[in-house]
């Protein structure tokens, strides 16, 4: 369904744009039809420059972005079947209209002809689909709802239309630990409907729990990729193993994260050249164990 081949990202900085910088360099991944892929990477290694891209509200400098063999073109066509979710559901609100003015949006540009009973029927059960009681979050106010209720009704807005990707980019971030977990219950519910989903997270734990595979970035590069179990529990790269060292555990002490080790991919100061390790496994280093 969604497949990146070779995306690279480049912006000019500096006075008159004398300067650049690659936010993304050679990125190549695919998501497929209820599927849920893992983005993972610190602050800064370009997860959301990624989901900006597949989005539309960014264009690649090189490779290509394509939805069912499609290039990206925004649009209304385009967005009827990928939407976005972002980290801040307060800033997708205006707090002077109630919050289900964002349903009232849909209705406008994509469902004109529907009716009022037809269509308030339509928006009740997707509200019920993200598990919310509609008399108990519509017609309320931004301020009057939890982060929590107001992320899953911007789910419910994209469930409205006829949705095949959804981009979750930090999410759950602002989120509490309960509510956290009721909105990736609610993603691994989605999936079961045919729905892809790339979770943009920098939270390891979040994206072993959600994802069927796991893509890390460093420094905007794929460092490795693969089945979420051999990614989590066989880390080839060097930085995928220094990640899951500084999550912290429970009945541990707090240590330092061990610097990355050296290897061949920091060496030649190289991007791509990712290589199978195992079937469906990719690493970006050719020294593999012997880093």
């Amino acid at each position: 369904m969604l497949k990146l081949e070779n995306v690279t990202k480049v912006f000019k900085v500096g006075t008159l744009g004398g300067r650049s910088v690659t936010a993304v360099d050679a990125v190549s991944f695919d998501v497929r039809p209820g599927e849920v892929v893992s983005l993972i990477g610190e602050s800064g290694s370009g997860k959301s420059t990624i989901g900006r891209m597949i989005l539309g509200l960014s264009r690649p400098t090189s490779g290509s972005i394509t939805v069912d063999d499609v290039p990206v073109r925004p649009g209304k066509d385009y967005y009827r079947s990928v939407q976005g979710v972002f980290q801040d559901p307060f800033s997708c609100y205006n707090p002077v209209f109630k919050a289900d003015r964002v349903f009232r949006l849909i209705r406008e540009t994509y469902y004109p002809a529907a009716g009022e009973a037809e269509w308030t029927e339509r928006v009740r059960s997707a509200v019920r689909d993200v598990r919310l009681n509609p008399d108990e979050v519509l017609g309320k106010y931004p301020h009057q709802l939890s982060g929590g209720q107001l992320q899953r009704m911007l789910i419910a807005r994209a469930l409205l239309l006829d949705l095949r990707l959804l981009v979750a980019d930090e999410i759950t971030s602002m989120l509490d630990a309960s509510t956290r977990i009721d909105v990736l219950n609610l993603l691994a519910e989605l999936k079961l409907r045919g729905l892809g989903v790339l979770y943009v997270t920098h939270d390891l734990s979040l994206g072993n729990y959600l994802a069927e595979r796991t893509v890390v970035l460093r420094g905007g590069s794929v460092v490795e990729m693969g089945p979420t179990a051999d990614v989590f529990g066989d880390p080839l790269h060097p930085y995928t193993r220094q990640l899951l060292a500084a999550v912290p555990r429970l009945h541990a002490p707090w240590e330092d994260a061990a610097p990355v080790e050296s290897c061949l991919y920091h060496e030649r100061g190289a991007t791509g050249g990712l290589v199978e390790a195992e079937p469906g496994h990719f690493v970006a280093c050719a020294r593999l164990r012997d880093c």
